[in-house]
């Protein structure tokens, strides 16, 4: 390596942005050594695998070199197969193939097969297998690997198998990718088997076994392997974490994270943004605050990940004014999901006019709305009942950004004019929409027409819905509600009776609250123990109380026509949520902030009875249904009775 060579390598080991490796190449061109082949390909290397949005550059780079070599070929492609676009790796992969000077190679095949797998295009995968068998490169440890990771995503595992079986000596990354392949396929059996098997185990081999349980909820299993480890990374528990806060099994995340500060580990960035989201959807403030404390104590603050995780934690929690203070603190240049979230945040707690602001801030800050964005806006206005606004906003999106309305977009609007109770104007944005709506479309046309009580729309929507989703429960529950309360009994027995005969069940209702750092879930019905017995006696009293001192008069209009009155009124009376707030009542020091967090839509008996008990009791409820907060003081809920 000459001089001038060296210099510019170092040059590029130095090099952080696109327009430094543009004067990079402009030193190298005018010196002459730009067509060095190591400088060339050097050069296009960093382009396309070390600098972000640079891979335009690098692909022109190719285009205009005068003799490209496998290496120029193979950096592109790798670049490619790792980005938004992977289809133009396998098209660079295609020129090689006419370059008869550029010869294919394992590099080649093995990124462009990544490339394949990560487009799922299985026709693409099998003629690149083809390529490799004529090169006797398919036995290739690197080649083969990948195809049995191609052939996983393509959900062909049985191809993958055999791919597997041919190669001499397997390593262990290998075996890898086999046992992922089985997961993938939802074979834990087999994935099982080959673990097993392994006759070598790395972390990654222990880290992929968690991750498959985890996803498939097999977590007695996932313990199992968790507790043989020989040893533990901070992948390993941060994918225990995260595995058991997907699945709605919170404690079991609080408690990962717990011994794994024990245990002397530091937490991560994925083993923090994990258990916040586990706060965040248990509703668990107090256990955030404390994370909080210890991501500033231990200078993570930096991290944006971790502040976004943060501050859609404080913001699901009922504490939009922490969620202000995080947002407002974040050091450096906000990301647009940072914007978003705390758009969100605004927007499931009603502050729409607020929401609205932000996002124009967030416009006039130079960071252009992407269409999740959008979504979030376009939430906030239905939330808000900002009709005209909303309108604006959605056009906006399409006149000046050129977004293309996707479905969630459409959902947006449908919700918007839904709410807002212009029902025949949702209708006939649903039957304009250039793409053809889907069950959630008309399902939520269905919730609107069900909380105004239009049933002549709401059996045109269900039968939409029949042919879209016939054996959805939630549909046959809402178009019951409907008739009930237009007093059509016959129609809600003949819903009642076709839900039997389908099989079909409601999905259960439940409600979570956070007392003393404990998660307590209550669901209506459930076999009682001892804290659902402290629960049910508290409900007694507190509806005793409603009823003298507050006028309380139970809305059973919903509850089945065919039994009693008196078990019409228990069965609304012992919903999850007066449960979950009773139970706090009685182990909440009195005065106390009470939050809960439920799976379903609160009901209007519910919403009045958590109105009455602010007022009666002068206490503040927070409650976060499944689509926004309700914060209940005096006897004002901060939705407006607008939900």
């Amino acid at each position: 390596m000459n001089s001038a060579e060296h210099f510019c390598l170092s040059l590029l080991n130095n090099c952080r942005t696109l327009r430094s490796l543009q004067q990079i190449h402009a030193h190298v061109a005018k010196t002459g050594i730009d067509s060095d082949p190591l400088v060339a390909g050097k050069l296009l290397l960093h382009c396309a695998v070390h600098l972000c949005g640079a891979l335009d550059y690098a692909t022109r780079l190719l285009r205009y070199s005068s003799n490209p070599d496998p290496f120029m070929y193979n950096a592109l492609i790798r670049g490619f197969s790792d980005s938004d676009l992977p289809q133009n790796s396998i098209s660079t992969f295609s020129l090689m193939l006419k370059n008869m000077d550029s010869p294919v190679d394992s590099f080649s095949l093995a990124f462009t097969l990544k490339s394949a797998a990560n487009m799922r295009c299985l026709r693409t995968g099998i003629q690149l297998h083809c390529q490799a068998l004529t090169r006797g490169l398919d036995t290739h440890l690197f080649v083969g690997t990948t195809l049995i990771s191609m052939y996983a995503e393509c959900e062909c595992v049985g191809f993958a198998e055999k791919v597997f079986d041919e190669i001499p000596e397997p390593n262990v990354v290998t075996w890898n990718a086999m046992a992922t392949a089985f997961f993938r396929c939802g074979d834990v059996k087999s994935a099982e088997r080959v673990f097993n098997l392994m006759p070598a185990k790395n972390l990654a081999s222990y880290n992929l076994m968690l991750a498959g349980y985890t996803k498939l909820e097999e977590f007695e299993l996932a313990r199992r392997v968790f507790d043989e480890m020989p040893r533990r990374d901070e992948v390993s528990w941060s994918t225990m974490i995260v595995g058991f806060a997907q699945h709605g099994c919170f404690d079991e995340a609080f408690g990962y994270f717990r011994e794994l500060l024990r245990v002397g580990m530091r937490p991560n960035e994925v083993s923090l943004t994990g258990v916040l989201s586990a706060c965040a959807h248990a509703g668990a403030l107090e256990f955030a605050k404390i994370l909080h404390g210890f991501i500033e104590k231990v200078g993570l603050v930096w991290i944006t990940p971790v502040n976004n995780a943060l501050m859609d934690t404080y913001s699901k929690c009922g504490n939009i004014d922490m969620a202000r203070l995080v947002f407002q603190r974040m050091p450096g240049k906000k990301s647009i999901v940072s914007w978003t979230s705390m758009v969100v945040g605004l927007a499931i707690q009603g502050y729409g006019e607020e929401a609205l602001s932000l996002f124009h801030e967030m416009e006039g800050s130079g960071i252009y709305p992407d269409g999740i964005a959008f979504i979030a806006i376009l939430y906030a206005c239905s939330h808000a009942g900002l009709v005209e606004q909303g309108q604006k906003v959605f056009d906006k999106m399409t006149q000046v950004y050129g977004i293309k309305p996707e479905i969630e977009h459409y959902g947006c609007m449908v919700d918007l004019y839904g709410r807002a109770g212009q029902l025949l104007k949702a209708y006939h944005f649903v039957t304009q929409m250039p793409i053809p709506p889907n069950a959630v479309i008309w399902r939520t046309l269905l919730g609107a027409c069900s909380f105004y009580g239009n049933v002549k729309l709401a059996e045109q929507v269900k039968r939409r819905l029949s042919e879209l989703d016939p054996n959805n429960s939630g549909d046959h529950v809402l178009l019951s509600n409907i008739y009930a309360v237009a007093g059509k009994w016959k129609d809600v027995a003949t819903v009642r009776k076709s839900m039997a005969e389908l099989k079909l069940t409601k999905t259960p209702g439940w409600s979570m609250i956070e007392v003393d750092k404990a998660i307590y879930t209550f669901i209506a019905g459930a076999k009682q123990d001892d804290v659902t017995k402290e629960a049910y006696k508290k409900l007694k009293e507190i509806m005793l109380k409603l009823r003298v001192e507050g006028g309380y008069v139970p809305e059973v209009i919903n509850v089945l026509h065919d039994i009693q009155e008196e078990e019409k009124e228990d069965a609304i009376i012992t919903h999850s949520e007066k449960l979950a707030v009773a139970f706090g009542m009685a182990r909440l020091p009195e005065g106390s902030f009470i939050r809960i967090v439920k799976n379903l839509r609160v009901c209007k008996d519910c919403h009045t009875v958590m109105k009455l008990i602010s007022e009666v009791y002068k206490l503040e409820i927070m409650l976060r249904d499944r689509s926004r907060f309700h914060s209940f003081k005096n006897g004002i809920c901060s939705c407006r009775d607008y939900w």
